[in-house]
């Protein structure tokens, strides 16, 4: 019977199939690597039979983890076991660990004054103190977080229930927080003080319109009025700017009673006009007070905020747009 035999290449795969050398030993001589010899030499001491460094002392129990010898690293004697406490910084507050920790506490706090006493009387809405609580950008520079508007809220509104506690029970610690929170300057006790009459019997008054001044003196009189060294009628040509000068004096009938004195500049007639109106108006309420609520009724209190509103490009006025083409 005749056995072919397998091609070189079939016969070393099937070699390095089988065999755990790899292919490349089959063909050329195994390397062999000598194991190398080390010397120790005996470790140098120190002048007076110490070692350089002092050798280490493992503990042998469990409870001396937490011992050191005490040896003197130049080379004194050990004078006994010295106990080491590993201490580690704890926060003053759970808050620590929150975004906005100061934040967190003080709104824990009022919620728990709040919680405390919630069985106090009460007053009725409007009738409990006014107070004057602390813009959100100052809480902001007092504390050092961002915070937001809708969480300054949280607080202006607890704030806000710890005030409505019956002042005659109010507690210490609820005063006190109420204090934290209020502002330095209370602007409900900022009440405007009125004109005074000097000793001529003269009230003066100032108003503003668009971007015109006016300043007004007010005395007793039989109805003379002059703008600028000019009588009413050489100042305003319009009729309606007339009327808006003394229409201070017609709504509450003091036309005939009061000599008016007036200077304005700057703007035109019209804004001229009505910040006399304004000036006029207020010096009529430093000679009688009790004209308020009809003066107020009549608008010569309130300065008008509106202006010229600008012009915009590619726009003929402030709003007008060019006509438009179609070709």
């Amino acid at each position: 019977m005749k056995v072919s035999r397998p091609p070189a290449g079939l016969r070393e795969t099937l070699q390095c199939a089988c065999t755990p050398r790899p292919a490349v030993f089959n063909r050329q001589r195994a390397f062999e690597i000598r194991p190398r010899r080390f010397t120790t030499a005996p470790i140098p001491q120190a002048s007076g039979g110490r070692f350089a460094a002092a050798p280490v002392r493992f503990p042998q129990q469990r409870e001396n983890r937490n011992f050191q010898q005490d040896d003197d690293i130049g080379g004194a004697d050990a004078v006994g076991p010295k106990d080491l406490f590993y201490a580690r910084l704890v926060p003053a507050s759970r808050s620590y660990f929150t975004a906005q920790p100061i934040f967190t506490d003080d709104l824990l706090s009022l919620q728990h004054l709040v919680a405390k006493y919630a069985n106090l009387p009460t007053v009725k809405p409007g009738e409990q103190p006014r107070v004057s609580w602390r813009g959100l950008a100052e809480y902001r520079d007092q504390v050092g977080e961002s915070v937001k508007a809708s969480k300054y809220q949280k607080i202006v509104k607890l704030l806000a229930r710890l005030n409505q506690i019956h002042p005659s029970l109010v507690p210490a610690d609820v005063q006190e927080a109420i204090n934290e929170y209020r502002r330095d300057i209370d602007v409900f006790k900022n009440v405007r003080r009125p004109a005074p009459v000097d000793g001529m019997g003269r009230t003066l008054g100032a108003g503003r319109r668009k971007s015109a001044t006016a300043r007004a003196w007010l005395v007793e009189g039989n109805g003379e009025v002059l703008v600028n060294g000019k009588t009413l009628v050489e100042a305003f040509g319009r009729v309606h700017d007339r009327e808006s000068v003394i229409w201070a004096l017609k709504a509450t009938n003091r036309i005939d009673k009061y000599n008016v004195w007036g200077l304005s500049q700057g703007g035109g007639t019209t804004g001229q006009a009505e910040a006399l109106t304004l000036a006029i108006g207020k010096a009529l309420m430093a000679h009688e007070p009790a004209l308020k609520p009809a003066l107020r009724r009549a608008g010569v209190l309130t300065r008008d905020p509106k202006r010229v509103e600008r012009k915009k490009p590619g726009k003929e006025k402030a709003r007008k747009m060019p006509a438009w083409v179609k070709r």
